[in-house]
């Protein structure tokens, strides 16, 4: 479903981020990908919907290549790819309502979003997406009233709004307490599980992505140095994507000692 074919990114000062990357995603999977900070995680992450734009190589989406789509046809592959980010990215003087309707603006003219009139179909769509993340009773609430935990699960909903065929999430628990992280976790499992939809997680904790992913990447300046299922990720293996002896708080977060999945 997402295929990279030899992609190279070098950032204005000659910083590599991404160097010869060759991996093909499979529909449905569950993705994390791992490594040090500066390992080029979201710099992978985001030249999947063109964030960022590559240097070399092709990625293609459904055999459709990304790169090359200008237009019409970006705006299509963008409104197919739901995007979570580690600082929630909502409009906090917003309802939460009014945030997961901004999932749907692709899917109608300018005008008509920015008097915000959405049809009933679309307030369907954005009640159901907050059902499945358990969040439907704050619906009418400021998206600034919520904690931080519930402000995650409202940006969850509004990239299920999209109704995407892939979801990315870059470090999306990287701000989150120990007990939420394991509900946002838990939320796009299930979604995932539930809906079909393709999801790359970029994460820092090992027993994190051990307990999540169906398949792990492992990427070490630039380079994927692990590509695997999750009953192959073994300390050695995250030994030699992070470089050294791991420490305990890349093993797993202060007081979590499991995940029920």
């Amino acid at each position: 479903m997402i295929e990279f074919r030899d992609v190279r990114k070098v950032y204005p000062n000659g910083t590599i981020g991404l160097n010869g990357i060759n991996l093909t995603i499979h529909r449905g999977e569950f993705v994390v990908i791992v490594g040090l900070s500066g390992a080029g995680k979201s710099t992978l992450l985001r030249s999947i919907n063109r964030m960022i734009d590559i240097t070399q190589g092709e990625i293609l989406i459904d055999s459709k290549s990304i790169t090359r789509a200008s237009g019409r046809a970006l705006r299509h592959h963008r409104r197919d790819i739901g995007m979570i980010f580690q600082s929630f990215n909502l409009v906090k003087r917003m309802s939460v309502l009014q945030n997961v309707l901004s999932g749907r603006v692709a899917y109608h003219p300018t005008w008509r979003t920015l008097l915000g009139w959405y049809p009933r179909q679309d307030l369907e769509i954005a009640f159901d997406a907050l059902r499945r993340v358990n969040i439907q009773e704050k619906a009418f609430e400021r998206a600034d009233q919520l904690s931080g935990g519930q402000q995650q699960r409202v940006a969850i909903a509004r990239a299920l709004a999209q109704q995407p065929k892939i979801i990315l999430a870059d470090e999306p628990v990287a701000s989150l307490d120990p007990v939420t992280t394991d509900m946002i976790m838990k939320d796009l499992k299930r979604v995932n599980h539930e809906l079909g939809i393709t999801t790359v997680v970029n994460l820092h904790f090992v027993d994190l992505a051990r307990a999540f992913a169906d398949r792990i990447i492992g990427l070490r300046a630039g380079e994927v140095v692990f590509d695997g299922p999750v009953s192959l990720a073994t300390d050695d293996v995250f030994e030699h994507i992070y470089g050294r002896a791991l420490r305990e708080d890349e093993r797993k977060l202060e007081g979590m000692s499991a995940y029920g999945v």
